[in-house]
């Protein structure tokens, strides 16, 4: 809000600073983009990006129901349930009867699966802890802090 901003302030600094931030999550889009369609060919040949962002987050669950997946992807069920398919098909996930619930199941990554994905990453988590080797501590925490700040939309 505008009357939030500090009197001291120069003009179009903001504004400035706002498209200097724009420019660079600009930026890592993109590579997270270009990233997402090389582990999805590395992790399965032919492999569609968006079925390799649905198996990350099963991988980071232990089970998880079809329907949270829709819940969390700009997908609806149906390319979900296309997804966890392809998937299923190169081995990456298996089903299993939700207990909770007969009429629903429940994926997981299985562990060729999860070893795979390790190995696909390997390289670029190696790069970032490197990157990241030099950082303070509280700086590391720090850009967390605000990165989910940003995403839930409210203030650090």
């Amino acid at each position: 809000m505008a009357e939030n901003r500090p009197a001291s302030e120069p003009a179009g600094e903001r504004d400035a600073a706002l498209q200097e931030l724009e420019n660079e999550f600009a930026a890592l889009f993109s590579r997270v983009r270009r990233m997402y369609l090389e582990y999805a060919a590395r992790l399965a040949p032919g492999l569609s990006p968006g079925a390799y962002k649905v198996f990350s987050l099963i991988a980071a669950s232990d089970r998880i129901r079809p329907s949270a997946l829709s819940e969390r992807m700009p997908a609806d069920k149906s390319q979900v349930s296309r997804m966890l398919r392809e998937l299923e098909s190169n081995g990456l996930i298996e089903r299993m009867p939700d207990p909770d619930d007969r009429r629903s199941s429940l994926v997981a990554a299985t562990e060729d699966g999860r070893r795979r994905l390790a190995e696909v990453r390997a390289d670029d988590d190696r790069r970032l802890r490197r990157t990241l080797e030099e950082w303070e501590v509280d700086d590391i925490r720090s850009l967390a802090r605000m990165l989910h700040a940003l995403s839930a939309g409210h203030r650090p």
